[in-house]
């Protein structure tokens, strides 16, 4: 089986951080670009954030611009997600999906997926 398979999730107060952990297994991240996706109860997943191979980071929406980072080790085949200043509107399972070479916010055009984790943000 291979995944990006996302960790790290929990509940945190508004105005907290926390860091997701994106592990790639059956494969290298090293020539993936990976994008970070949520899903927020009733609504459609969305692109939020991704990392090219060359490490430049573009992001989807403007909402988490000045709060999220996203940073890569490949010697440790991870991607993290570092969230602050988090708001309950942040409240969503997070994911993170590769894809070669290129980012997309399209999570169809994917190479590989996994489950996500459950980020809550209590007021």
């Amino acid at each position: 089986l291979m995944c990006s398979c996302a960790s790290g999730g929990g509940l945190v107060q508004a105005g907290g951080s926390l860091r997701l952990s994106c592990a790639a297994s059956g494969f290298s991240l090293e020539n993936y670009a990976i994008t970070w996706f949520r899903q927020a109860p009733g609504k459609e997943r969305e692109g939020i954030i991704c990392i090219q191979v060359r490490e430049s980071t573009a992001y989807y929406i403007n909402s988490v611009k000045g709060r999220f980072t996203v940073s890569r080790d490949n010697a440790k085949n991870t991607v993290y997600l570092q969230m602050n200043s988090l708001k309950t509107t942040d409240t969503a399972v997070y994911s993170c999906a590769a894809r070669r070479y290129i980012c997309s916010r399209d999570y169809h055009a994917m190479n590989h997926r996994g489950k996500g984790t459950q980020v809550t943000v209590s007021s």
